[in-house]
């Protein structure tokens, strides 16, 4: 339960003064629907509010901030004329302080004549004359009462940057201070504030980097203590030995000898699966690595054991192939492999829910519904969750829990990982690595093409066609909208069936699945040459014969996706080409990109700079569900800080007697702070 102390800052922003449903919508927008995320919106930058006793040309061009007298008033004479009001600063510079469409009254109200007023904004020159237009400052104060810096925060229509500023301020005096959760040595030789202190030394000097280095830390470490309490509570669970006898894994016909990593891996996990404590192991690998065939050993594994193996994957259409797969690959063993998802209704859905409680079933694949409450196993023995970004740890603990005894799991990603994402997002893993590529798999050409030259790549995608060739035509990612991805892809297929007819086919995210099931047939089966897709072909889609991907407007992707849609294709023997269409203008950012995307097919490599350019919060791409993104912690600070977080977290929980000792109080009130509090439940619950 969330300790009392932390209440006020989760309740909802209207129990702050003055802010009703009119402001709570724009702050909606922004995500702020608590009092606690108006704490945690920090400011993205400042203005320097550099205060002058003199103006002067030099400062033309920069917010300057200054004490005047204003001595005259040169109202227009029409609605839309300028109002004029003549001051001078301390020593006698003449300066014109203008506004436009605001009455005359509104100037007079707060420049009276005669009397100081301290103003602030930009400096500029007109003629002869020295002015400032509209004056976002004007006080009687002193200007150096001013603060020096004024925070700039992330808005919404509807909302100021002042407005916010304010309720920013009522959320910080609602922070109560918090018991010290850092290791006091490491506190002081970082020289860190404290909790409280860090928070309102951000949100008053958006520069202070020790403020937000403290802030960026504390989440960070609530991050790697969660996931080390969900380590320690399932590695102090008692599991189920599986030990196969190799006699389903020998009869398997298998297409070449494994490669040395994927050996590595699978001993790795039959090794694991054999222990009396659940396995937790990440498997990731780059694209066309051969993670199925170790997922495929590993299943095979349980089942020769007595057990019962589940595949989870995010999208039905991915399901449905690993499905079809296993089923070809398995076939003529003497085993059942059965598939669930959302669509399975009726006597089918009946049939498979009895075949897994009565233990027929001995491999089922299927998306999220193969963990929904309905569903019970006989013996489930191994859990593999493919495409692991895609799920977050509670989603893959409910999986777990679909057993008396929590059973191995084995988790998959087809985006290779940075050191630092794999601490801070698979702490709790342990970790195999495909670094080898399948023999038969060549390198994929990738070019990168001006989407001025689109009727040339059309004619090319025309040759391709007519030599029997099959191409993925992927749509721009306009904006993080379902709704504009599938206008895009509609409009495009659309044009292209002017040209090929019924050779292209259509797949997009909000298809009823029986149509998206017979556009991908169509595809699969050599019927249609060109799909025409959303991203929703990112991962899984498996069709050998196709070696052409074109991507629109491929600068407006993130590496790691791009990587994975070129993937795509490349699957087969042959030689196979990725062209990436870029807008008429680029960023130097997506330059290098794109740069990166022709030089290299290495997986590994282009995480890397993925994390480097974009931050781990966008890496994947379109932000996915599953994995919080750190809202606090800079990207350049969770690489320098995620191993001092892991040790100090590890210092805390076999050292210092966890949540139960002196510090972890204090721990555990970080742990509900930051939302993480899923490492307190389950250490309860184990």
């Amino acid at each position: 339960m969330r300790p009392d102390i932390l209440n006020p800052l989760f309740a909802e922003v209207q129990a702050l003064k003055g802010v009703g449903p009119g402001l709570a919508k724009p702050l909606g927008r922004l995500g702020l629907a608590r009092v606690i995320d108006l704490l945690f919106h920090l400011p993205t930058g400042w203005i320097d509010r550099r205060a002058v006793d003199d103006l002067h040309e030099r400062d033309v061009g920069s917010i300057v901030t200054t004490v005047v007298t204003p001595t005259e008033y040169r109202m227009g004479g029409g609605p839309r004329s300028p109002s004029r009001v003549v001051a001078v600063d301390r020593g006698g510079q003449a300066v014109s302080l203008v506004f436009f469409g605001t009455s005359s009254g509104y100037a007079k109200k707060l420049l009276p004549l005669g009397e100081p007023r301290a103003i602030s904004g930009k400096l500029e020159q007109y003629d002869v004359w020295l002015q400032m237009v509209h004056p976002d400052v004007m006080t009687p104060e002193e200007a150096n009462a001013l603060p020096a810096r004024e925070p700039v925060y992330p808005l919404s229509e509807g909302l100021t940057n002042k407005r916010l500023g304010q309720m920013i301020a009522q959320a910080v005096a609602r922070a109560p201070e918090l018991a010290e959760w850092i290791e006091p040595s490491l506190k002081e030789k970082q020289e860190w504030p404290g909790w409280r202190a860090a928070l309102a030394r951000i949100h008053a000097d958006p520069a202070d980097g020790k403020a937000r280095e403290r802030l960026g830390y504390d989440e960070i470490f609530a991050n790697q203590l969660a996931l080390m309490l969900v380590r320690q509570s399932q590695r102090s669970r008692r599991g189920t030995p599986l030990q196969g006898d190799g006699r389903l894994r020998s009869a398997l016909k298998l297409p070449y000898a494994p490669t040395g990593a994927q050996a590595r891996a699978i001993a790795e996990i039959e090794g694991d699966i054999a222990q009396g404590r659940p396995m937790l192991r990440l498997l990731q690998g780059d694209v066309g690595s051969g993670k199925t065939l170790v997922a495929t050993m590993a299943l095979l594994a349980a089942v020769e054991a007595g057990a019962q193996g589940a595949l989870l994957a995010p999208t039905e259409i991915l399901a449905r192939q690993h499905y079809e797969s296993l089923s070809r690959m398995l076939a003529g063993l003497p085993l059942t492999v059965a598939i669930l998802t959302g669509r399975d209704k009726g006597r089918a859905r009946e049939s498979t829910l009895m075949g897994l409680a009565d233990g027929s079933i001995d491999i089922l694949v299927g998306t999220h519904a193969i963990f929904q409450e309905a569903v019970t196993y006989r013996r489930l023995g191994l859990a593999v969750v493919d495409e692991q970004h895609r799920f977050g740890v509670a989603q893959r603990l409910l999986l777990q829990a679909k057993a008396e005894r929590p059973p191995h799991l084995l988790v998959m990603t087809a985006t290779p990982i940075p050191r630092t994402l794999a601490l801070s997002h698979y702490g709790e893993m342990d970790v195999s690595r495909l670094d080898e590529m399948p023999p038969g798999r060549q390198p994929i050409e990738t070019r990168v093409v001006s989407e001025e030259r689109l009727d040339e790549v059309v004619e090319g995608l025309g040759r391709h066609i007519a030599s029997g060739g099959q191409a993925y035509w992927v749509c721009p990612l306009v904006e993080e909208s379902e709704a504009s991805d599938l206008a895009a892809a509609e409009t495009r297929a659309a044009a292209l069936a002017l040209r090929f007819g019924d050779k292209v086919a259509l797949v997009h995210g909000r298809m009823k699945p029986a149509e998206k099931d017979a556009a991908m047939d169509r595809f699969q089966r050599g019927q249609a040459a060109v799909l025409v897709a959303t991203t929703v072909i990112e991962v899984g889609v498996d069709v050998p014969s196709a070696t052409l991907i074109v991507i629109e407007h491929a600068d407006r992707f993130g590496l790691a996706q791009l990587h994975q849609l070129r993937g795509r294709v490349g699957r087969g023997g042959g030689r196979s080409v990725c062209l990436l269409l870029r807008g008429a203008s680029l960023s130097e950012t997506a330059r290098a990109r794109l740069a990166l995307m022709r030089d290299t097919n290495d997986g590994f490599r282009i995480a890397e700079e993925d994390l480097r350019l974009r931050g781990a919060g966008e890496m994947l791409g379109t932000r996915q569900s599953g994995e919080a993104a750190f809202r606090l912690a800079a990207p350049e600070q969770v690489a320098a800080l995620i191993e001092t977080a892991t040790d100090d977290a590890r210092l805390l929980v076999e050292h210092e007697g966890g949540l139960d000792g002196p510090r972890g109080e204090a721990a555990r009130t970080a742990l509900y702070l930051f939302e993480r509090d899923a490492g307190v439940a389950r250490l309860r619950s184990g």
